[in-house]
């Protein structure tokens, strides 16, 4: 009788606990499934608080309920899966708004993370330079070529365009700048359209028309239960042995596997796996890779990475907008990039004693001295910029919570997803039975780190000789 499978995955975040759910699900019976994970805590940047005695979240706080391809996304073909499809909710205000000279102004409809496929609707935030946006002949972008964002808006719609609108969207989900962020990755569906289309508001235009729509189908969800249900659910419905506090500093190729080295340098513990599935960050995964593979550990670890901080305040009845929140454009000089309205937004958070919990997004990818305020520093300065935007001194709070997240968000470059498919190729062609998943390759968002990490398991399940399923 054939012994089972053993499959290690090197961290415990949403994409290797999915890996893992896949794996149990399509592997054959008794394959042993281990999550190392390094940190006491699951679910990486998941992470559901308390605040002033109620749940809050102090990492991600939804996720898209569509993919772009088609159908339901990832996550909550996940969240059906661990019998949480009942507690999806979605946003009771859904309008956002940016600051603009110092004051808050509607998010205009009719863009495309920012890019407007209607230069009109977007009149009162930017004044597009749409002289610039000519026909030229040719579509915009050359098969297989990528660009930053910013580059390419810059020159078809003008600066304030990126400033005001592009700039703070991206920002607000990577951290980062418009000029740096790649296109192809960053926004895939604009890529496309731009490969074909001769102008940046037609490429807009074809990308809206192309998106999957139902009408009225809500974006965005959420767990009433917090998104650690998920992470909890998905631990356990994997059936996995879950290692906490299990660092795996080595890893080395054996005749019909791989030797795992776990624990300090002092004690180290050695684990033989058929298979390993790597979802962690991109540098931690170079260390591992350049014993066995030192040229993907190369490309894969010249990803850089932002670093941000949530300032979550619990505020006694402050007179809030009905927005979900604002963005702010760098150009705004202020130390928040965005905040959300956490009891406005989800109408499953507000409280009957009228509390309102209120967070502010802090950091921006080359701008993380900021991130060197202590805490009461922080909640301070938030505190102060919250009041001077909503143009009223807010209460003081009367629960705060600040939590850092080092080198939490990718920073993809153009080119990123070539240089990722390469060296997947070259992984693949050496080492079959090791695989790399999470956000760090292929894009940010919790359906991602779910499609990234069952992909990687069929890889795994493949490698091995095929599935039970």
């Amino acid at each position: 009788m054939a012994r089972p499978w053993r499959v290690a995955i090197v961290g415990g975040g949403i994409t290797g606990l999915a890996a893992a759910v896949r794996l149990r699900d399509r592997a054959p019976t008794g394959t042993e499934i281990t999550v190392y994970e390094q940190s006491g805590r699951l679910g990486g940047k998941l992470r559901t608080g308390e605040l002033a005695g109620g749940p809050v979240e102090f990492g991600a706080e939804s996720f898209l309920m569509r993919d772009p391809a088609g159908g339901e996304s990832a996550a909550v073909t996940l969240i059906r899966r661990l019998g949480l499809a009942g507690s999806i909710v979605h946003p009771t205000v859904g309008q956002a708004a940016l600051v603009v000279d110092g004051g808050l102004r509607p998010v205009p409809g009719g863009t495309l993370v920012g890019v407007p496929g209607d230069l009109d609707r977007v009149a009162a935030v930017a004044q597009p330079a749409a002289a610039a946006d000519r026909d030229g002949g040719a579509p915009l972008l050359p098969p297989d070529a990528d660009v930053s964002v910013g580059a390419l808006v810059r020159d078809r719609l003008g600066d304030e365009v990126v400033d005001r609108l592009v700039d703070p969207m991206l920002g607000g989900v990577y951290a980062g700048r418009a000029d740096d962020l790649s296109l192809v990755t960053t926004m895939p569906a604009l890529a496309r359209a731009a490969r074909v289309q001769h102008t940046l508001v037609g490429a807009v235009r074809a990308a809206q028309a192309a998106a999957p729509r139902a009408p009225g189908a809500p974006v965005f969800g959420t767990l009433a239960g917090g998104l650690s249900t998920l992470v909890e659910a998905a631990a356990r419905e994997s059936g996995a042995t879950i290692r906490r506090d299990a660092a795996v500093r080595e890893l080395h190729p054996t005749p019909t596997g791989w030797r795992l080295t776990v624990g300090p340098t002092r004690e180290p513990e050695f684990v033989e796996a058929d298979a390993v599935l790597l979802a962690v960050p991109a540098r931690p995964a170079a260390r591992l890779l350049a014993g066995p593979a030192p040229e993907v550990a190369r490309a894969v670890g010249g990803l850089d990475y932002a670093s941000v901080a949530l300032v979550t305040m619990a505020l006694p009845e402050p007179e809030l907008p009905e927005l979900s929140g604002f963005l702010v454009p760098a150009t705004e000089g202020l130390l928040i990039k965005a905040s959300t309205f956490f009891t406005t937004k989800w109408g499953h958070l507000r409280r009957p004693d009228g509390l309102a919990l209120v967070r502010a997004s802090v950091g921006r990818y080359g701008d993380e001295t900021s991130l060197q305020l202590t805490d009461d520093d922080l909640v301070a300065t938030v505190h102060r910029e919250l009041s001077k935007v909503l143009g009223t001194p807010l209460p003081a709070p009367v629960a705060r919570h600040v939590q850092r997240w080092g080198g939490a968000l990718p920073q993809y470059t153009p080119g990123h997803l070539g240089r990722v498919a390469a060296a997947r190729t070259a992984l693949r062609a050496a080492h079959p039975t090791l695989a790399l998943a999470g956000a760090g390759y292929d894009g940010v968002g919790i359906p991602v780190c779910v499609r990234s990490g069952e992909t990687a398991a069929e890889e795994i399940i493949t490698a091995l000789g095929g599935s039970a399923a």
